[in-house]
């Protein structure tokens, strides 16, 4: 481990070393990146971490950070950090000894545990303020929950899941196998990106991440070409295709009650922060009927945006959603 200043909002990486995974697999010479945004209070008690989207980084994160945005890190010490799997933090990408296909599979739990050590170990956090997270990073906020219960006063998971639906994974699925029936994935050791699969997989998150009523009001029948070849490059330029399957395949194995033989209930039961959960409620790749669920056995609070925009709500509702967080924590 290593120190590290605490105002860098510069990309930044904390070594884990020999880093143990869910699966019985290790991870040698595992490192996280992270960005910070503001001040730790002298009392350390206004930090805030803020894990990644499937398929994101902290650079995505820096929109949503600041005043007036969805954390006001005027107010709190904000943690962004980079998920295992996602091409800055170890990830099949960039891990030389075991690179591609080759890299264990991941779990949610896994990227928790990691958060968990960055906090406590390299950035030396007695206790976290609160955990919040959007959409992947809502379910690995779910996980913390249960994962570590005494480390946090509040967990704000936003469009999550503890456990996904049928629904859900037949997408994640569904995009899986539309990257494996490329010829040119050889497996994970292509040469260049698995073009054919990678565009049919992004055609079925366009079906997906908003609602069709958003889809017809904002495109034209005689511009859907248009959209589809920006939304195939960006996939095809973007997220690597082996860094992808991995971070789905977590996804997918997603379940918090598992370690309570199954039942939800205990598993709620085994939580001592104070939450907030935000859904959207037309929401059709990430479905909020396990999260609704889930705050009615907690008894906690909701935030539920009835909104076209679908999955992609936080970035439509941010204002709302903000302001019911600036609340939350503020009691």
């Amino acid at each position: 481990m290593f120190a590290t200043p605490l105002f860098a909002q510069e990309l930044q990486f904390a070594a884990l070393r020999d880093f143990p995974l869910e699966s019985g697999a290790t991870v040698r010479n595992c490192r996280i990146g992270y960005r910070t945004f503001g001040k730790l209070n002298a009392e350390k008690s206004n930090a805030i971490l803020f894990p990644t989207w499937f398929g994101g980084t902290t650079e995505n994160l820096i929109s949503f950070i600041g005043p007036g945005k969805l954390i006001d890190s005027s107010r709190y010490f904000v943690i962004a950090v980079d998920a295992l799997g996602d091409g800055v933090s170890t990830s099949p990408s960039n891990y030389a000894s075991q690179p591609r296909m080759q890299f264990p599979s991941l779990a949610i739990l896994d990227m928790v545990h990691s958060q968990h050590q960055l906090a406590e170990a390299v950035l030396h956090l007695p206790h976290l303020r609160a955990v919040m997270g959007i959409s992947m990073g809502g379910m690995q906020t779910f996980q913390w929950m249960v994962a570590y219960p005494d480390y946090m006063d509040c967990a704000i998971p936003i469009v999550g899941s503890p456990k996904l639906t049928s629904y859900d994974l037949l997408l994640w699925e569904s995009g899986i196998h539309a990257i494996e029936g490329d010829a040119n994935w050889k497996g994970g050791d292509y040469t260049s990106p698995p073009e054919a699969g990678l565009r049919t997989r992004a055609d079925i998150e366009a079906l997906a991440i908003q609602t069709p009523a958003y889809r017809v009001a904002h495109t034209r029948p005689e511009d859907l070409q248009k959209f589809l070849e920006a939304e195939e490059t960006a996939s095809i330029h973007g997220f690597d295709a082996n860094n992808w399957i991995r971070q789905a395949q977590a996804m997918i194995a997603h379940d918090i009650s598992r370690p309570f033989g199954g039942d939800m209930a205990k598993a709620t039961a085994a939580v001592k922060a104070r939450v907030l959960i935000v859904v959207g409620l037309q929401d059709h790749m990430v479905n909020p009927t396990p999260a609704l669920a889930f705050a009615r056995l907690l008894h906690a609070p909701t935030v539920e945006l009835d909104s076209d925009c679908g999955h992609v709500v936080t970035s439509c509702e941010e204002a709302k959603i903000g302001a019911a967080i600036t609340d939350f924590l503020s009691k």
